[in-house]
């Protein structure tokens, strides 16, 4: 009987500790926003699952489903699929962002699709009216293409590239 209790008491110690490191890492599954900062979690949470913005969502990083009308993430890696009219990434983003306006102010992996694309280090597609990167692994296609640093042209029409 002894040993039962300590083994129950071991369960419960280990699930306090989980949740209680679930709670401190802000991590929440879906958020819901009309505008910052009205919206269903805090702008300091991470979402891991969906995030849809009627309007303005900010939140710190998003991985999965990022979609609404503008799309704000502040810190940290948001990966996955972010939709909308504009997506601004404060940090670092891998996936495919397929907004009207793409701004990813760190480094971006994967596709940016838009009237206009931009990225501090861009390695892979940028597919739009304007697309923009300081630093350039992969392709653009779009009417005006600028490659800042390492681009075959610094500025080129129709396709640029950099490998």
């Amino acid at each position: 009987m002894f040993k039962n209790y300590n083994i129950s008491l071991l369960f419960i110690v280990l699930a306090f500790i989980i949740t209680l490191e679930s709670i401190q890492a802000q991590t929440k599954p879906i958020q819901i926003a009309l505008i910052t900062p009205v919206q269903l979690v805090p702008e300091n949470s991470d979402i891991r699952g969906i995030r849809f913005n009627l309007i303005y969502g900010r939140n710190t990083s998003v991985t999965g489903i990022d979609g609404g009308f503008i799309n704000h993430s502040t810190k940290g890696l948001s990966t996955g699929l972010q939709f909308g009219f504009i997506g601004l990434v404060e940090s670092d983003f891998t996936g495919w962002q397929d907004n009207t306006f793409n701004i990813t102010r760190g480094n971006h992996i994967g596709v940016q699709a838009g009237i206009f694309n931009s990225a501090n280090k861009m390695e892979g597609l940028q597919f739009g009216l304007v697309n923009y990167a300081v630093n350039m692994k992969g392709i653009q296609i779009g009417l005006l293409n600028i490659i800042k640093q390492g681009g075959t042209f610094p500025i080129f029409p129709i396709v640029n590239w950099s490998f």
